[in-house]
């Protein structure tokens, strides 16, 4: 009887932590799902010192076509233009997944997006420096159902071949 105490004093401690520990895992899911969010809208709202804001120093986007992989700078300078006429993309989350690190700063999810491409998925690194969550890496690619995989191959098998071409020769 005189343990009975202690032992239920540590199971209270020892749950405690641990519902703490679930508490923090939902809420900082739920933040970067409303971050990644607010990215979309600000793009849909042309508002681009917010859309490239959330990316860090050193962030890449690597966007559908095999060309475009940028730094957050060259981006920026890709994006101006589209913005400037107001003719931004508009993407909307259909599903999204989100992973954390173990340390708590680092964050990797993917997406399902509704886009005028038609169906895209969407992956990325978010990191988390001094308190703030920032877009390190994203990756946007068409999502192509495997029974149409056939017909895409073919109508771009003359583009793949001269890009393959040019990049063999670098």
């Amino acid at each position: 009887m005189k343990y009975l105490i202690p032992i239920v004093l540590l199971i209270s401690i020892v749950s405690q932590s641990c519902n703490n520990d679930t508490t923090n895992l939902i809420e900082t899911k739920e933040q970067i799902n409303n971050l990644m969010n607010e990215w979309h809208l600000a793009a849909a709202e042309a508002r681009l010192d917010d859309y490239i804001g959330f990316m860090s120093k050193e962030s890449i986007y690597i966007g559908t076509d095999a060309n475009e992989n940028w730094t957050r700078d060259s981006f920026y300078t890709f994006c101006k233009p589209y913005f400037d006429k107001g003719t931004t993309w508009d993407f909307k989350t259909l599903e999204r997944n989100v992973y954390l690190g173990k340390n708590g700063k680092t964050a990797w999810f993917d997406e399902l997006l509704k886009t005028q491409m038609g169906v895209c998925r969407g992956s990325g690194i978010i990191i988390s420096k001094k308190g703030q969550w920032k877009l390190k890496h994203y990756v946007l690619s068409m999502a192509i159902p495997n029974d149409v995989s056939k017909e895409v191959t073919t109508a771009k098998k003359e583009w793949d071949s001269l890009f393959i071409e040019q990049k063999l020769k670098k």
